[in-house]
């Protein structure tokens, strides 16, 4: 028998959105990691590290920078939290409203970048690893308030951990054989990994021909087609209308 339902419809909708968030967040922080002085915009776990190791002393990393990062993610991750309650308590499209929020703090990056170093690395630009970590704390407060179980589209140890321990349990279960939801649950913590990792490769091959603005501006683009697409594109069924426009 099928175990199928309009909620597991609506949960494959959201992961496949999360996905592509995953995806952009990898490739944020390698545009960030490889041309802003080794800094993380998005893995806040980084840069709480880096800064360990820049007041210890050790590593060849100064303060300023994952301080600045820390900062604006928290910064970020306040201000989007108070305004998306507000939207979503008011029936307003709040998750658009965080991925448009995030695009333009990404384009302002961009912009800023193209405007500063032309096609070359931003390198320990303040203002710019500012502006991509502010736009990061306002994706993990949209992120969290879509609520996707092992996708918080900006970590991947948890859904690395939970799919290991997942496969040893089932070691000889394959998607096949397992419910609607035991491979919904697989499959989140799979395309989280695959997404972070993927991310990282296109960031990577972006600034090749790109650069550091360009890049983020393409990234940008991405999460305003987001954006438009959870607009234009609705859930079906009337148990999923208020997929991402309700908590």
């Amino acid at each position: 028998m099928c175990d199928a339902s309009p909620a597991l419809a609506t949960d494959a909708r959201r992961v496949a959105i999360m996905t592509v968030l995953t995806l952009l967040a990898g490739a944020v922080d390698a545009v960030s990691f490889l041309t802003m002085g080794k800094v993380f915009c998005a893995l806040a776990t980084g840069n709480v590290l880096f800064l360990s190791f820049a007041l210890a002393g050790e590593g060849d990393v100064p303060v300023a920078r994952p301080a600045t990062a820390i900062g604006a993610f928290m910064v970020g991750a306040a201000i989007a939290a108070v305004v998306l309650k507000w939207l979503a308590e008011r029936g307003r499209a709040w998750f658009q409203a965080g991925l448009v929020s995030e695009a333009v703090l990404l384009v302002c990056a961009g912009a800023m970048a193209w405007w500063r170093h032309g096609t070359e690395a931003a390198g320990s630009d303040h203002g710019i690893v500012a502006l991509v970590a502010l736009a990061m704390g306002v994706r993990a407060s949209t992120a969290l308030r879509v609520h996707v179980p092992g996708m918080p589209t900006l970590l991947s140890q948890t859904a690395i951990a939970e799919l290991i321990n997942d496969v040893l349990k089932r070691p000889r279960a394959t998607l096949r054989g397992m419910s609607a939801r035991q491979r919904l649950a697989r499959t989140r913590w799979t395309a989280t990994v695959g997404g972070i990792f993927a991310g990282g490769v296109l960031g990577t091959l972006l600034l090749v021909p790109l650069g550091t603005g360009r890049a983020l501006l393409v990234i940008a683009a991405a999460v305003l087609l987001l954006a438009a697409a959870t607009l234009a594109v609705p859930p079906r069924g009337e148990a999923t209308r208020q997929d991402l426009k309700a908590p």
